[in-house]
């Protein structure tokens, strides 16, 4: 991991407690402020589940004008499915921030993760954002805390961050998600229990416009591109504050390249480690799908063969089973040819030209038992590529969403 954290770009603080709306003893409640009075320049993409939750709603309106103070995020209680009290709650939290760090309720983001179908309980939720927004700071400890404010069913902390040269100046970006199960983000920006929540800083001098353009593409090659059980979420957010408090402007095209490239680069890392922490994860499977006939055919293929619980309990077995990644890639509507393709298990050829390849089943299946595993599809249709990123399925997935209640 980093020594770089989410508080590393100039011009942030933030916070968490513990309010008890979690079972567990861990803060569930944090806070994350842009220092500038005039806020920071700000972009989010949201869920485009039908069914959104109330934060979700205001989110939307709030970040619309491109202009954020802070960010209020609570976990254990999702409040979705809770008609107007759910909205009235949602506003509440930006109300009762906004009064603590001195600003307007519209410019603050808010943020909920957790059970489906329960108010949330306000009396904590408040007691909750006084005592994390009493603790501001921007050490790398406040930075766990906000970042163990927003775990669920996680099994661990995620971070990610990146410097970049842009003319004289540096530019920091860093992030922080969550997720674990629920995943199968679908994010658009401006668009409509666990689910995927990825929080960005950096102190690039940029316009909102600017940011909302860079963060689409990134959202897309990450968040976008990861999925555990294929379940959007009602509360999926991805969100990136700018300061402006550092030198680095983006202003041009080579810089806003350079720019992405790095968002990008922390994006993925982070999707990665949603993977990595999926629940019951063994493994993270990586799928590549390179030469495919058309880059629709190429996210299809990638998507179906991430998504097969076939494909997905094979990768936990360690069975080079080719037939389920192919035929996972015949089934999805995408274009595809298999007397054209080579499927690659940890490099070994395995299928190759609609005919089984000769392989040692035995060094496939040991190179499977790694803790990254890599599925690469050469079409041999075209020039459009994929990656997706997912893990295997095991039985403990089964046993706690079995016993994961609403």
């Amino acid at each position: 991991m980093s020594e770089l954290h989410l508080l590393s770009p100039r011009g942030f603080r933030a916070g968490g407690a513990y309010a008890g709306i979690k079972s567990r003893q861990i803060n569930d409640v944090g806070i994350l402020l842009c220092d500038d009075p005039s806020g920071a320049t700000a972009a989010a993409a949201f869920t485009t589940n039908q069914v959104f939750a109330a934060p979700i709603a205001i989110g939307r309106k709030h970040v619309a004008d491109g202009r954020l103070r802070a960010i209020v995020v609570n976990s254990g209680n999702a409040n979705a499915c809770t008609g107007k009290q759910g909205l009235a709650d949602a506003f509440a939290m930006c109300k009762l921030a906004a009064a603590q760090l001195g600003c307007k309720p519209a410019h603050v983001l808010p943020s909920s993760t957790g059970i489906i179908g329960h108010h949330l309980p306000m009396a904590k939720v408040a007691r909750g954002i006084v005592e994390a927004s009493q603790d501001l700071g921007d050490s790398s400890d406040h930075a766990l805390a906000f970042a163990d404010a927003i775990l669920t069913t996680d099994t661990r902390r995620k971070s990610a961050a990146a410097t970049v040269k842009i003319g004289r100046a540096t530019a920091t970006i860093a992030g922080i998600c969550k997720g674990a199960g629920m995943i199968g983000p679908r994010l658009a920006l401006g668009e409509r229990h666990a689910t995927m929540l990825a929080y960005l800083t950096t102190d690039a001098q940029i316009s909102a416009p600017a940011l909302r353009k860079l963060l689409a593409p990134a959202v897309n090659r990450s968040f976008n591109a990861v999925t555990i059980d294929d379940h959007t979420s009602t509360n999926d957010t991805a969100a990136i504050l700018a300061s402006g408090a550092g030198d680095a402007k983006i202003s041009t095209i080579a810089a806003a390249k350079k720019f992405l490239a790095a968002l990008t680069d922390v994006c993925q890392s982070l999707a990665r480690q949603i993977a990595a922490d999926g629940e019951g994860a063994t493994k993270v499977v990586r799928v590549e799908v390179t030469r495919a006939a058309g880059d629709r055919d190429a996210h299809l293929i990638a998507r179906a063969i991430a998504n097969s619980p076939l494909v997905k309990c094979a990768m936990h077995g360690n069975d080079p089973n080719w037939g389920r990644i192919v035929s996972a890639a015949g089934m999805c509507g995408a274009r595809f040819d298999p007397d054209r393709a080579t499927l690659k298990l940890q490099s070994v050829p395995v299928f190759t030209r609609g005919r089984p390849a000769a392989f040692d089943p035995a060094a496939v299946s040991a190179a499977l038992a790694a803790s990254e595993v890599v599925v690469a599809l050469d079409c041999g249709q075209g020039k459009s590529s994929a990656t997706v990123w997912t893990c295997d399925l095991s039985k403990e997935y089964v046993t706690i969403n079995a016993d994961y209640h609403t």
